[in-house]
């Protein structure tokens, strides 16, 4: 029945001189959705509109699920394309299509019409008036309401005319790569994943970094990051996921430091190398999903001084949430299942028995001495092995 669909945006509309940009953007993110279904699509805008025709046979459902993915979409419209073949076909052509999408139901309606191509012989008010009295003589189950109808029926005239009446929900957001690019600290755990899903929604490009721990992690363990950065690519196009070798590190801070504070010396060192990384890949910030008081190394005192140690700003996009409601957007974007599997990261294996809560910044720098005959030559090594996998 549908052989188009117009895109809705939102925030983009707001734009000024420069909202070309952020449609060329939105234009390029819905390509690199498209390219995973069957079928080929024209993408195309004009006058404020994004259309995507159709030129060949496609999976309606699969489509839509694509497109759900695109941040900068606020609405997608399943269009009928008509020839304009004079006024009383295009009423024939509409009262058919309500015939099929409704199916003699009891409605009310609305004709919104739209005529940017100013030589069609009626000019929107009469389009709407005469195909409203059209629509009543045919289908007397229907009832117009000019202020709150189950059914806004829009009639654009362009070149062809475009006829549609509903509207699927899109993820809204900005398109991917107009707000940057950052790092995000990816963990097999619940929490990342979602905090990398929420940036990327506001136009930020990702890529990632997963500290590994041979052999007290398994190569399960790995993937299972590589798999939850897959689910988070569906929407933010490819990652750059680099895995590094943190066993060393670990186990030279455990060796040398008090255990109570692992965990703080731990994340300043994974903040240090993350940003090493960050820095040579131009990116604009660190980005984890840390959630104030979720966790020990997670209260006030412990964030400040996870801070210190980097120049580049620490985005935390679930510092307020708590746990369910970052589980409720795990399972909107397809992470939980993936999250909960049972295979620990190098955080959870050294986690010390009673973690400090409210660490001292100054005490952690004193006790971070005992860590300079090795440490650096140990950091240099990790990033040296960098292993690079792009997942998409």
């Amino acid at each position: 029945m549908f052989t188009a669909f117009l895109i809705k945006y939102a925030e983009i509309g707001i734009k000024g001189k420069n909202r070309y940009l952020f449609e060329d953007a939105l234009i390029r993110q819905i390509k690199y959705a498209l390219k995973k279904c069957e079928g080929k699509f024209l993408i195309h805008k004009t006058q404020g509109r994004i259309f995507i025709d159709a030129e060949s046979a496609f999976d309606f459902d699969e489509v839509v699920d694509h497109l759900k993915t695109v941040f900068g979409i606020a609405g997608i419209c399943p269009v009928i394309v008509t020839e304009d073949e004079g006024f009383e076909q295009l009423t024939a052509t509409v009262i058919k299509y309500l015939e099929d999408m409704y199916r003699g139901k009891e409605k009310t309606f609305k004709v919104q019409a739209r005529r940017t191509r100013k030589n069609y012989p009626k000019d929107s008010l009469e389009i709407n008036r005469d195909m409203g009295e059209a629509i009543l003589k045919a289908l007397p189950n229907m009832k117009v309401d000019v202020h709150n109808p189950d059914i806004m029926l829009n009639i654009e005239i362009r070149e062809k005319i475009y006829i549609y009446s509903e509207i699927i929900p899109g993820p809204g957001g900005m398109p991917v790569g107009t707000g940057g690019k950052a790092m995000l600290l990816l963990s097999g755990g619940i929490d990342s994943p979602v905090a990398g899903y929420m940036i990327a929604k506001r136009g930020v490009k990702i890529d990632a970094v997963y500290f590994h721990a041979p052999p007290y992690t398994s190569d399960r363990a790995k993937q299972k990051v590589v798999d939850l950065a897959r689910l988070v690519s569906r929407y933010t196009g490819p990652i750059y996921l680099h895995v590094i070798n943190f066993t060393d590190i670990q186990m030279y801070i455990y060796e040398q430091c008090p255990h109570e504070e692992l965990t703080i010396i731990m994340r300043r060192y994974m903040m240090r190398i993350a940003e090493h990384i960050a820095k040579e890949t131009e990116c604009l910030g660190l980005i984890t999903g840390e959630s104030i008081g979720q966790v020990a190394s997670q209260t006030m005192n412990s964030l400040i001084a996870t801070n210190e140690v980097c120049e580049l700003p620490v985005y935390r996009p679930l510092i307020g949430f708590d746990k369910q409601e970052i589980v409720e957007v795990s399972e909107k974007i397809g992470t939980y299942e993936t999250s909960i599997l049972p295979f620990e990261d190098c955080c959870t294996i050294f986690v010390a028995k009673h973690p400090v809560t409210k660490p001292n910044v100054n005490v952690i720098r004193r006790h971070e001495r005992n860590l300079e005959e090795k440490i650096e030559e140990l950091v240099k090594t990790a990033l040296e092995t960098d292993e690079l996998i792009i997942v998409e």
